[in-house]
């Protein structure tokens, strides 16, 4: 199993709760990264896109957990099909 797919089964079984408080935080770092990458403190730039990718896998299970794809730590049938 790759490093990205246990990432995201360990966001799946997260409640939404810990979610939100995820996607703030990640929205933070992401900041404060953008910020260092300005001031040239940043030393790796690959960091940048992995906390973007990683606020897009939190704001997609949120939204399929919204719209009812998705249920807390397992997709339904019909996300399947």
């Amino acid at each position: 199993m790759s490093k990205s797919s246990t990432s995201l089964k360990q966001l799946r079984d997260q409640p939404d709760t810990e979610l939100q408080q995820a996607l703030t935080q990640t929205r933070d770092e992401l900041f404060r990264l953008r910020l260092g990458q300005y001031t040239n403190q940043v030393t790796s730039t690959a960091e940048l896109t992995s906390k973007r990718r990683e606020l897009a896998r939190i704001q997609t299970i949120l939204r399929a957990r919204k719209l009812g794809i998705e249920t807390h730590g397992q997709t339904t049938e019909k996300a399947k099909s």
